[in-house]
C-alpha cells in the first residue's frame, strides 16, 4: 500500500502540530494573567479557534476526514495610530507576579507570528493539494489573529509605531515608478531612460572612430616595424652564409695544398732513398774486384803449395 503522504509532508506536519500544541499551553498559562475584560475576549476566542484547526490538522493528516479549513473572522477593525507617545520602558520580569495585560498580548503576538511562519512553509513542501490549502489557511488565520491582538496593543499604547518625516517618507515611496509593457521600447523613450542625446551620440562615435584610427595606425607602424627587422635579419643570414662557404672554401683549399705538398714530399724522399740504394748496390761488386786483384798480386808464402 502506498503512502498517501510524502516524506517532507509527514515532517513538516509534525513541525507544524508540534507548535500548535506549544501554542495552545502558552494561552493557557496567558489565561490567568490576563486582567482586561477585552484582552480576555480575545483570548478565549482565539483559543477555542486554535483547538479546532488543530483537531482538523489531525483528522487530515490521519485521513478521517473533516479537514476543511476554515478562515478566521475578526469581529471589527480599528484604525492603526501612529506615532511615539510617550513609550515606558520595558524590562524583563523577575518574577512571575510582574506578568499584566501588555506582557499576555505580547506573547500572544510572538507566538501567532512563529505559527505563521511554520505553515507557510509547510504548505510549501506539500504535494497533496487538501493538506497544502488546509496549511496556506492556517498561516492567514495565523496572520490575522495576529493583527487582532496587534490591533488592541496598538490601542492601549502599548504597540506604537515609529515613523519618519515626511519628507523622508515620500522621497522613499516616490522613487519607485509603474513598470512598463512588455513589448519593444521606443527608441527615443530608450535615449530617454539611458540619458543620451543626438550630440552626445554624435561625439561619441567621433571619439570611436579617432580610437580605431589610431589603432590602425599603430598596428601598421608595428607591421612596418617587424617587416624591416625580420628583413634586416634575413639579409644578415645571407651575409654570414657567404661568409660561412668562403671560409669553407679556403678551408679546402689549404687542405688540398697541405695534400700536395705532402705528396710531393713524400715522392721526392723516395726518389732519393731509391737512388742512395742504387748506388750503394753499385760500388759493393767493385771493392770485391779490387780486394780480389789485390790477393791474386801478393807473392806467395814458402811452404804452402799455390
Amino acid at each position: 500500500m502506498a503512502a498517501h503522504l510524502g516524506a517532507h509532508e509527514v515532517m513538516e506536519m509534525h513541525e507544524v502540530m508540534n507548535n500548535a500544541i506549544n501554542c495552545l499551553n502558552q494561552f493557557q498559562l496567558y489565561r490567568s494573567f490576563a486582567k482586561d475584560p477585552q484582552l480576555q475576549q480575545i483570548m478565549d476566542r482565539q483559543l477555542q479557534f486554535a483547538i479546532n484547526e488543530y483537531n482538523a490538522m489531525v483528522n487530515m493528516a490521519q485521513q478521517k476526514g473533516g479537514g476543511q479549513a476554515v478562515p478566521y473572522r475578526s469581529p471589527k477593525q480599528i484604525t492603526p495610530v501612529y506615532g511615539l507617545d510617550n513609550p515606558g520602558t520595558q524590562a524583563p520580569n523577575m518574577s512571575v507576579h510582574q506578568m499584566d495585560d501588555r506582557d499576555v498580548a505580547s506573547g500572544m503576538l510572538s507566538s501567532h507570528k512563529s505559527s505563521a511562519l511554520f505553515k507557510m512553509i509547510a504548505a510549501l513542501e506539500c504535494a497533496d493539494p487538501q493538506l497544502r490549502s488546509m496549511l496556506q489557511q492556517g498561516a492567514v488565520n495565523c496572520s490575522e489573529q495576529a493583527y487582532e491582538i496587534w490591533q488592541y496593543m496598538n490601542q492601549k499604547g502599548y504597540y506604537q509605531v515609529p515613523t519618519m518625516k515626511e519628507m523622508t517618507t515620500n522621497t522613499v515611496m516616490n522613487s519607485y515608478q509603474q513598470a512598463g509593457n512588455m513589448g519593444r521600447m521606443p527608441a527615443s523613450q530608450q535615449d530617454s531612460m539611458l540619458g543620451y542625446n543626438q550630440p552626445q551620440a554624435d561625439t561619441l562615435n567621433h571619439m570611436a572612430g579617432q580610437h580605431q584610427t589610431g589603432a590602425m595606425e599603430r598596428t601598421r607602424g608595428q607591421h612596418q616595424t617587424g617587416a624591416a627587422s625580420y628583413l634586416s635579419q634575413q639579409q644578415g643570414g645571407a651575409i654570414m652564409a657567404s661568409q660561412h662557404q668562403s671560409g669553407s672554401m679556403q678551408t679546402a683549399g689549404q687542405h688540398q695544398t697541405g695534400s700536395a705538398n705532402a705528396a710531393s714530399g713524400q715522392h721526392q724522399s723516395a726518389s732519393m732513398t731509391a737512388s742512395l740504394s742504387n748506388q750503394q748496390a753499385g760500388g759493393t761488386p767493385d771493392s770485391a774486384s779490387r780486394q780480389r786483384s789485390d790477393e791474386e798480386s801478393m807473392p806467395a808464402e814458402p811452404g804452402f803449395p799455390q
